[in-house]
């Protein structure tokens, strides 16, 4: 081995060939059958099940668990399915610890909740290891519906469309289907090719096209799709990427924190994926979680996260914060950027500590600097791509509680919609409901 952890700038290499399917393996290995049933044995089958309103897709969650407990975990999975037909990869990749778990009996009385994540991904591999499709398609309608971007809730709104006998053509820019679960989320969390595995369990309903290298705006437009088709669900995600705003931000080296997790993503060979020995990622969510953990697991020396505000303000949830400490990944608070440094390529990044005055952010006036080869922006996307005379609010897509845009017969969720949270369990709802709206205006008369 000709590189190191130690070894000074960007280069590829630096751990031990061998070394890296163990980095990058399984965060969480599937319950065995006994794990599972201690594990649902927990469950008081609450009758108000807070967790099943605090899932954004309502699934029931006591229901399923019982069904584990029954020893029929393919029903189980049937019961998630029919809420989130992304529930083998939100088992996988939601915050739990914010949504079901946080608010579940088990850990308000006892700090330890029922591992529902991982019981949800249990019965979801149980069902989808048999390689059947729990559903069937209704009789044919006769229309056709165009979706545009096939991450989460695109594939949500085909497949319940399909379901209804629409048929569908998915039409989305990348060469995979996906979206965010393919491109844009830590590795180790969805190993061995799983989010192209359940897009092709997913499209075994029928019905379903998908045509990739397709964007709004390059070949494909809003006014075409709506004179080809009888409705359109806009899935876009956001594309975008916000500004660091600070000096010297153009410098070589300064890198979009989605567009490393892709190329991670989609590398056939880890060790030949360059990295830095310093690395410094920028944000407070999952993506710089993702970006900085990853960047530590290939070998970088020194990983840093900085985030503007305190911890209780960052969006990436406690678990993920611990995580990245877990792996070595020092985590700043209270600090903004002001420049970045270099000859031809970042070698520094300065930063001013901030305070909160009235929920405001001002700066204090004093700075540090921390050593940087690679500088990752996580701050935030924003949409890009969206078609000329839709109406945007708050940056997305303006749309109602059922997805409806202020053009009729255009529907959009996900990412690039306003709404929830930018999550892939939202993302799903948005879909599955808006295709529900969708179905109903299409059968009118």
């Amino acid at each position: 081995m000709t590189n190191s952890p130690l070894t000074p700038g960007i280069t590829a290499g630096r751990l031990p060939e061998e070394s890296y399917a163990a980095q990058f393996s399984d965060l969480h290995p599937v319950l065995d059958d006994h794990e599972a049933l201690v594990a649902a044995d927990r469950c008081y089958f609450c009758h108000d099940a807070p967790c099943m309103t605090a899932c954004p897709t309502s699934i029931d969650v006591p229901l399923f668990i019982r069904q584990i407990m029954t020893g029929t975990p393919e029903a189980a999975a049937k019961t998630i399915f029919d809420q989130n037909i992304l529930g083998g990869m939100c088992a996988r990749v939601c915050p739990t610890e914010t949504l079901c778990e946080e608010v579940c009996v088990r850990e308000i009385a006892e700090g330890k909740p029922v591992e529902i994540g991982r019981l949800q991904r249990y019965a979801t591999d149980a069902l989808m290891a048999k390689g059947v499709h729990p559903y069937t398609r209704a009789e044919a309608t006769g229309k056709t519906v165009a979706v545009v971007g096939a991450g989460p809730a695109g594939l949500a709104a085909a497949h319940r469309l399909a379901m209804k006998g629409h048929d569908v053509v998915i039409f989305d820019a990348r060469p995979k289907s996906g979206g965010l679960n393919e491109y844009g989320i830590a590795s180790y969390k969805a190993p061995e090719g799983y989010a192209q595995k359940e897009v092709d369990w997913l499209m075994q309903i029928g019905g379903i096209t998908v045509e990739t290298g397709k964007k709004l705006g390059d070949g494909l437009t809003l006014e075409g799709l709506k004179a080809d088709y009888d409705a359109v669900f806009l899935a876009i995600g956001l594309a975008g990427v916000n500004a660091l705003r600070a000096e010297g931000e153009e410098t070589d080296g300064v890198l979009d924190a989605v567009e490393f997790i892709s190329e991670l993503r989609q590398a056939e060979d880890l060790s030949k994926l360059p990295v830095g020995r310093n690395v410094v990622v920028i944000g407070g969510g999952m993506t710089a979680v993702d970006a900085a953990v990853q960047a530590k697991l290939l070998g970088a020396q020194n990983v840093s996260m900085v985030y503007r505000r305190g911890r209780a303000s960052m969006s990436a949830s406690e678990y993920e914060q611990e995580l990245a400490a877990s792996k070595g990944v020092q985590i700043f608070y209270n600090a903004a950027p002001v420049a970045v440094y270099g000859e031809g390529a970042v070698e520094e990044v300065e930063f001013e500590y901030t305070s909160e005055e009235g929920g405001s952010l001002k700066g204090t006036g004093e700075t540090f600097r921390l050593p940087a080869d690679q500088l990752f922006k996580a701050i935030g996307q924003t949409l890009d791509g969206a078609p000329e005379g839709i109406e945007i609010t708050g940056g997305k897509i303006a749309v109602d509680a059922v997805g409806r845009t202020s053009i009729a017969g255009v529907w959009a969720g996900g990412d690039c919609a306003s709404g929830g949270e930018d999550l892939t369990v939202t993302a799903v709802s948005e879909g599955r409901d808006a295709a529900e709206d969708i179905h109903a205006k299409l059968m009118e008369g």
